[in-house]
């Protein structure tokens, strides 16, 4: 007969801290949920939730929960993958705050920085594969998407370079769509010293 093993009432509490933080900043929001109100639903003192989360942005981080809707995306032509990834991950930066504040909170706290690796790990390079039809070099183009689409979303939410600021969608997908293309779609076979990058497989 197989054992189950009893969860730890540090677990439990832990998990009733998380239920409770999950259920909070998406009834108030990051700025407004407070560290005092989230023990308050989970039943024991704020000092415990600090004891084990350490600070409101760590307790985030591990509460939050994200779906970038790629399995939603209409699966587009590969010619044409770099432009509707760019779309789409403006959308989702645009219309998530909570998404927005995860990044932020990934730029100081390392909890945070993982939970923005998981997201991006496990969701990403499925997608990617899933463009391309090749599995084998999905982890390098999805990472190399990610470059673009982090460092966008930095610079428009976290450090709001007025340039990047003032774009518009139209514009913003007109500067990410090519770059994305040629990660998407670049020969990744190695060329001979002093050759130029070898053409995209859709050039």
């Amino acid at each position: 007969m197989e054992l189950v093993r009893r969860r730890t009432r540090g677990e439990i509490t832990r998990e009733n801290i998380l239920a409770a933080a999950r259920s909070r900043f998406a009834a108030d929001g990051y700025e407004r949920a407070t560290i005092r109100a989230i023990a308050a639903d989970a039943g024991i003192d704020p000092a415990l939730v600090m004891r084990y989360f350490g600070n409101k942005e760590s307790l985030f981080a591990e509460a939050a929960e994200f779906d970038l809707s790629l399995s939603a995306m209409n699966v587009p032509p590969l010619h044409q993958a770099g432009a509707a990834l760019a779309g789409h991950f403006f959308d989702r930066w645009e219309n998530d705050e909570a998404l927005q504040v995860l990044l932020r909170a990934s730029t100081s706290t390392e909890a945070a920085a993982e939970k923005m690796r998981s997201i991006f790990g496990r969701q990403v390079r499925p997608a990617i594969a899933l463009l391309t039809g090749d599995s084998n070099s999905a982890a390098l183009r999805a990472a190399l998407v990610s470059t673009q689409l982090l460092g966008f979303g930095l610079a428009r939410y976290v450090l709001r370079l007025p340039p990047i600021v003032g774009l518009s969608r139209g514009q913003a997908c007109d500067w990410l769509g090519p770059t994305l293309q040629r990660y998407l779609t670049q020969d990744l076979s190695p060329e001979p010293s002093g050759k130029g990058p070898a053409r995209g497989r859709d050039a």
